[in-house]
């Protein structure tokens, strides 16, 4: 420490000549007659200079500290600092004893504004020590300023009650960036204590939902170190529209007799109107012309003649108040309605003649006796009637659901029966449940149903089903078909059966050209014993019911997605499309019962209120859309029935065609649509700069994602995240995307502006498919491949998503294709018993056990309410079985994941514990 004020001058000659250079060591600075000095360690740094802002003229003073040092110096975009600017200060560290310097200097605004170029004004300490030197931070120092304009104020509006507020504000460009607050009638805004508040990165101040206390003046407020900007003031006002109360019951007419009027009254109370809110629209009032019945006094009908002379010497005569009878609160006749007098004058003895009155008891008395003898009589037949009717319900019920599930052998009644079965007929029950004396058979489920025997013995009940094997090909020649023995078919039947897709077809209905795109189609040839066919991976499946084809006849069925190309959708005005085209049939084909179509839609329906009308419509051989019916709106004319569910519907019907669910918001509240967001890139290797992103908004069902996939797949593309879930609402706004935080030094994006927007209306009608956004982008170089960025995908003023991405492009993703909800590992044709989970014989037991009507009420109709498809009971009820039409509702509502238990727990519910049996799954895939 005391030579080094001696060696200085050599020091500041060595300076002199390294001013320019950035890199030195101490031997480069220090002569070679610097004496030795004990070891000392590096400097570090106890302070190091921080970044600075310039306020105004004010300049800015950057400090360092650092220990061990010997000397310490600042060294100011390259150039080292004068050492007359600088201020040191010494100290000795206590508990080390080292040397502690301190060193300030002062920056004024014009040495910053002297810089030319681009690079920012910085500042770097530099401590020396005998063991070497050490550098510091580099500290920046800049202008700070804020701009008076701000790029964009938020506006005054008018809103209604709930609904979501957007104030936008940009504040003004500023060094450093401008923080911002929102005041409300100049009181700060805190968004963490009124969750209904909401500031977004971009500065804007969302109100979720407007409230009447959100009524207020807002103002944006922009700060920095240099000053505060004030917005202009945005006034939000939020008005309440009128609403109707209920209406007051009707008044009494006001004439007591005759024509008259009756009123009733509301009032714009519901809520009432505020700030500005239209008034209710509609007559406060109502009224209605009335009658109201005169009162019609009563009168006495003429005396009947005298009745004959009685033992009691009188005789009598009656009449009644009849002309006219008293109506609408007439008075009722007054005096006697019967009148007697003594038929003899008096001269009538009243004594019986000796033995007279014991030949009278004696006939009472015989008289008396056969009454209660032939009470008994009665009562014995309507008591042995009565058991006989339980024993054969007991016996019809028990034994056709003892046994597992396994399927029946059915054999059809042979030709030479001249008394068929009638399916209104009751079985005629006569064995007990303790022995079978002959064997047993079920009825009828259908007019033109075939009857089928069930023979019921002590053996299992339910023997296998024969050994039948179909062979479906698509080819226009069925070349292999196996029958069992005993099923007969005619030459005519069997002619028809082999021209199944050429003669027989063309002859019978109008010719349809089966679409061969891959996974949108599916056909097979059914016949009496029915099947299923499903489209895999779509959601979309057709379930033919045994014994809706006539038995001998076999035809080709087919179940086609429409393609949104090459198909007229079926909205029109407000109305959006919720479900894929499908077309099944061939049309025309007579059915005997209904079959179930099964078809995936979008709509959200989990609201407290229903917010939709939702339309089944057909299209005709024209090309032209018609109403087939509205949900919640069936009449006995409807010719089908939707079960709707939360993700898709099942629609029974007995006409084949094209169909397809739309949808419309039911005020007051709008409805919202179930979408998908997929965020698909290019796969790698990508040789070019140029990259770009591409977000898909789809419906939410299974058939939207395949078919975007299935694109995506053919340009090469992968998918990059799994596809989030978004509520698309009915309010007429946008769908905006943008995206963010990307990194500048190695990426540019070519979007010139901040978002893109897709129109309401494209996505709410649902007209173009698909419908995407794209983001391009450009790598500085091909050795970049890392990126990262956030994409926002929102409705205006309603829900909204974000990607969070951060991939590496040159990596080989594998294509990502998740198996949409709704796929299942089921065939896309199933023909025979082996489509169904619930074997024929067991269903026929349960229907000849539920369809008779029941003065309990525990028949088909309490097991539509257990199984919830009692919606309008009166579909139902038209037809020859009902049970029989809701198991195949069944059948079709739990394809995927038909549990047994389900339906022997409704069973159970219904106090049926006579028909229970032990429910299998084997088939389960």
């Amino acid at each position: 420490i005391d030579i080094l004020p001696g060696v200085y001058p050599s020091l500041l000659q060595k300076q002199e000549q390294l001013k320019r250079s950035d890199d030195y060591t101490e031997a480069e600075v220090l002569p070679d007659s610097f004496p030795s000095a004990p070891a000392e360690p590096l400097p570090e740094f106890l302070l190091e200079p921080e970044d600075a802002f310039i306020v105004k003229n004010r300049p800015v003073q950057l400090r360092c500290r650092a220990s061990p040092a010997t000397q310490i110096y600042f060294k100011c975009n390259g150039e080292w600092v004068n050492q007359n600017d600088h201020i040191t200060r010494e100290s000795l560290d206590q508990i080390t004893g080292l040397v502690v310097r301190e060193v300030d200097i002062s920056v004024s605004r014009t040495q910053v504004e002297e810089l030319f170029g681009l690079e920012d004004y910085w500042c770097q300490c530099v401590a020396w020590s005998s063991a070497g030197t050490t550098k510091s931070n580099r500290a920046y120092v800049r202008i700070a300023y804020l701009r008076k304009n701000f790029e964009q104020e938020p506006l005054g509006r008018e809103v209604r009650l709930e609904q979501e507020v957007l104030l936008q504000c940009r504040p003004p460009e500023g060094m450093p960036a401008a923080e911002v607050d929102w005041l409300k009638n100049e009181d700060v805004i805190d968004p963490s204590q009124d969750s209904n508040f909401l500031i977004t990165i971009d500065h804007d101040l969302i109100i979720k939902q407007a409230r009447l206390s959100d009524t207020a003046n807002y103002t944006c407020v922009a700060r920095n170190v240099v000053a505060k900007r004030r917005s202009s003031t945005a006034t939000l006002i939020v008005y309440v529209s009128g609403g109707w109360s209920s209406w007051t019951e009707w008044s009494e007419c006001n004439a007591r007799c005759g024509r008259g009027w009756q009123r009733r009254t509301r009032s714009c109370t519901n809520p009432a109107p505020l700030n500005g809110g239209a008034f209710c629209e509609g007559p406060p009032v109502q009224r209605v012309t009335c009658t109201t019945l005169c009162p019609v006094d009563g009168g006495w009908t003429e005396w009947a003649k005298w009745s004959a002379c009685g033992t009691e010497c009188t005789h009598w005569r009656s009449r009644e108040c009849q002309a006219p009878p008293p109506i609408n609160g007439g008075k009722h006749c007054s005096g006697s309605m019967m009148e007697s007098k003594n038929c003899t004058e008096g001269l009538c003895a009243r004594t019986l003649a000796p033995g007279m009155g014991v030949a009278v008891y004696t006939g009472l008395v015989v008289a008396l006796l056969l009454s209660v003898i032939m009470v008994l009589c009665v009562g014995v037949l309507a008591y042995r009637r009565r058991c006989r009717h339980l024993h054969g319900d007991i016996t019809d019920s028990s034994s056709a659901l003892t046994a597992a599930f396994h399927p029946g052998n059915y054999k059809p009644p042979r030709q030479d029966n001249p008394h068929p079965l009638h399916p209104s007929a009751p079985p005629d029950l006569t064995a007990t449940a303790g022995a079978f004396r002959g064997p047993l058979f079920s009825l009828q489920q259908g007019v033109n149903d075939s009857p089928h025997k069930i023979p019921m013995t002590t053996s299992p009940l339910l023997d296998p089903l024969p050994s039948l094997k179909i062979k479906v090909y698509n080819s226009s020649t069925l070349s292999s078909l196996e029958l069992p023995a005993d099923m007969c078919i005619s030459d005519g039947e069997i002619l028809s059966l082999k021209s199944v897709g050429t003669v027989g077809r063309d002859r019978e209905y109008p010719s349809h050209t089966l679409s061969r795109e891959p996974g949108l189609s599916t056909s097979a040839t059914l016949g009496n014993l029915g099947g299923r066919l499903t489209i895999p991976n779509t959601g979309v499946s057709l379930l033919v019911p045994p014994g809706t084809i006539p038995q001998g006849k076999f035809y080709e069925m087919y179940l086609i997605i429409n393609k949104w190309d090459k198909t007229t959708l079926p909205s029109e005005g407000s109305q959006t499309v919720l479900s894929p085209v499908v077309s099944c049939g061939p049309s025309g084909m007579l059915l005997n019962r209904p079959v179930v179509l099964t078809l995936p839609h979008c709509a959200q329906l989990d609201t407290p209120t229903p917010d939709w009308t939702l339309t089944l419509k057909t299209q005709t051989h024209q090309g032209a859309w018609e109403e087939v019916l509205t949900v919640g709106e069936e009449t006995l004319s409807s010719p089908c029935y939707l079960q709707l569910e939360e993700e898709c519907c099942h629609v029974l019907m007995e006409q084949l065609g094209t169909y397809g669910l739309v949808g419309q918001s039911c005020p007051p509240q709008p409805a919202c649509k179930r979408l998908q967001l997929a965020l698909f890139a290019p796969r790698a290797p990508c040789l070019s700069l140029d990259y770009s992103l591409r977000i898909y908004c789809i419906h939410d069902t299974p058939h939207a994602l395949k078919e975007v996939l299935d694109l995506e797949r053919s340009l090469g593309g992968v998918l990059l995240e799994d596809p989030k879930p978004l509520l698309f609402k009915d309010s007429y706004h946008n769908l905006r995307l943008s995206i963010h935080d990307i990194p500048h030094s190695h990426w540019r994006s070519k979007l010139l502006a901040k978002y893109q927007e897709i129109p309401f209306y494209h996505i709410w009608s649902g007209s173009q498919r698909p419908l995407h956004c794209t983001f391009s982008l450009e790598r500085g170089s091909l050795a970049v491949s890392q990126l990262t960025c956030k994409i926002c995908v929102r409705q205006v003023e309603g829900e909204g998503q974000i990607f969070q991405l951060l991939t590496d492009i040159q990596e080989t993703l594998p294509p990502h294709s998740p198996l949409p909800s709704g796929g299942s590992c089921l065939p896309s044709s199933q023909v025979g018993p082996y489509a169904f989970r619930l074997p024929d014989s067991i269903r026929h037991k349960i229907c000849a056990s539920l369809d008779a009507p029941s003065a309990r009420g525990c028949d088909w109709r309490l097991l539509a309410r257990s199984l919830g498809f009692d919606r309008y009971l009166n579909y139902f009820a038209t037809k020859p079985s009902p049970t029989g039409v809701l198991l195949d509702l069944w059948e079709a509502c739990h394809q995927g994941d038909a549990d047994l238990v389900s339906l022997a727990t409704a069973l159970e519910e219904m106090g049926k514990s006579e028909v229970l049996v032990v429910m299998t799954t084997d088939g389960d895939c």
